[in-house]
Parts: C-alpha cells; structure tokens; sequence
C-alpha cells in the first residue's frame, strides 16, 4: 500500500513555472507507474502526466505536451511535475496518483494524494 503526498503547489503569474512533488510512502515505490491529474472548478478530474515505474516511458494530456515534464527518482521516492509556461487554463487541485500500468493508472489508479492547489492569474 502506499500514501502519497503532493507539495509546491501555489499562485504564480501567466508564464511562470512550477514544480510539484509528490511523496510516497510504503511498499515497492518503484512497481508502480505514477501520475499526475487535475481538477479545475466545476469541472472533472483529467489526466495531466504519467511515467512508468522505471521512468522509461512517459505519457502527457495533448494541453500540456511541451510545457509539463513528469519524472521521478526512486531512490527519494518520489515524483515530480515541472510545469513551464504556465497558463491561466491550468488553474486546479493537483493530485498525484499510483497505479499498475500507465494504461491503467489513466483510467482508474489504485492510489490518490490529497491534492495541492495550483493558481495562475492572468
């Protein structure tokens, strides 16, 4: 089982960057491939970012291909979104995830963050 924590999140002006992390504790850190989703109000979870459990292969929302860049290091177990170029569009609670595969962890991961709040003003 793992527990999963995010941080770095904040407010920061259109075109400014960010670096979410996302910290896991528990067993076999490095089985799992994680990810990154996003909520903004009044709106559904979406996918943002995926990478596989050995960092190989990575998987992005077609928004944010060239300005987000998912890795992970699993020595610190730990996960990370830069995100570039930020945009007022990307205003939302940002939640890591878990999962088995990058095909499964899209659609339904086996472990959720509690999410970290993420404001780009105009």
């Amino acid at each position: 089982q793992l527990q999963l924590r995010e941080s770095g999140g904040g407010l920061v002006q259109a075109g400014e960057s960010l670096r979410l992390s996302c910290l896991a504790s528990g067993h076999s850190f490095d089985t799992y491939s994680m990810g990154w989703f996003r909520q903004a109000p009044g709106k559904e979870r979406e996918f943002v970012a995926a990478i596989t459990w050995a960092g190989t292969s990575t998987d992005y929302e077609n928004s944010v291909k060239g300005r987000f860049t998912i890795s992970r290091d699993n020595a610190k177990n730990t996960v990370y979104l830069q995100m570039n170029s930020l945009k007022p569009e990307d205003t939302a609670i940002y939640f890591c995830a878990a999962g088995g595969m990058v095909v499964t962890l899209k659609k339904e991961p086996d472990y959720w963050g509690q999410g970290t709040q993420v404001t780009v003003a105009s």
